[in-house]
């Protein structure tokens, strides 16, 4: 009876930057010998596949695609099944850690279902890089993805957040959709506290990456960054 194979957790670049910047070479190494993935995205995942160079040509290695609206169980237990019989199986999200506020957390869940060895490997997370250079609070954070669309619902549920970090001394991480970065950053001025101090995360790991921390006060007074386009992540810490 075949040895149960692992399905391996890739974490894929932030940026354009090279991969020998963010990508270890045994990580590298070892998903360059993958012939089954499951992604995010199909067309970002052979992007990244041809950067990890595979030993294979690119057409002989399977993508199975996550559906954003949600897999059925059925359908992520046949596209693990390789691995019951020793074939080890890749997971990559679109850019990052996958399965860190990524669809790719169901079939994590899924593999543990079924007994399959579950290995994660080193690479660029957004949230955690981010977390790490702004200088706010690393020892209680929440990470809340997104917020509401609605300018006036965005603007009550960011100064919610603010009431939650000042009782619980925790660092508010949050994205948003690049186009709506500035109406994000604008909102943020308009409705947070002068004493809460605000980290921006652009384009982290390449050319236009910047990260600065400040006062609410202090950012009214700067002139606005350029943060349309480019990934961005966007932390807070209310001031005591």
């Amino acid at each position: 009876m075949p040895q149960v194979a692992p399905l391996h957790l890739i974490p894929v670049g932030l940026s354009e930057s090279p991969i020998s910047g963010w990508l270890p070479a045994d990580v590298k190494a070892l998903t360059r010998e993958l012939t089954v993935f499951i992604a995010e995205n199909a067309k970002t995942a052979r992007a990244f596949l041809k950067l990890v160079e595979p030993a294979v040509p690119l057409q002989e290695i399977t993508i199975h695609t996550l559906d954003k609206r949600g897999n059925k169980p059925g359908e992520m237990r046949e596209w693990l099944k390789p691995a019951l019989q020793g074939q080890a199986i890749g997971l990559v999200s679109e850019a990052g850690c996958p399965a860190v506020a990524d669809p790719g957390a169901l079939v994590v869940a899924m593999a543990h279902e079924m007994k399959i060895p579950v290995r994660p490997h080193v690479g660029p997370s957004s949230i955690l890089l981010s977390l790490m250079a702004s200088g706010l609070e690393g020892q209680q954070f929440v990470f809340h993805g997104y917020a509401p669309v609605d300018s006036s619902a965005r603007a009550k549920q960011l100064k919610q957040w603010e009431s939650q970090s000042q009782s619980l001394k925790q660092t508010q991480i949050l994205i948003e959709t690049p186009y709506r970065n500035q109406a994000m950053y604008s909102t943020l001025l308009q409705s947070l506290k002068p004493t809460t101090r605000l980290c921006l995360a652009r384009d982290l790991t390449g050319s236009r990456e910047l990260i600065q921390t400040a006062t609410i006060e202090q950012w009214r007074e700067r002139q606005p960054p350029a943060l349309d386009k480019t990934p961005c992540i966007f932390l807070f810490l209310a001031g005591r």
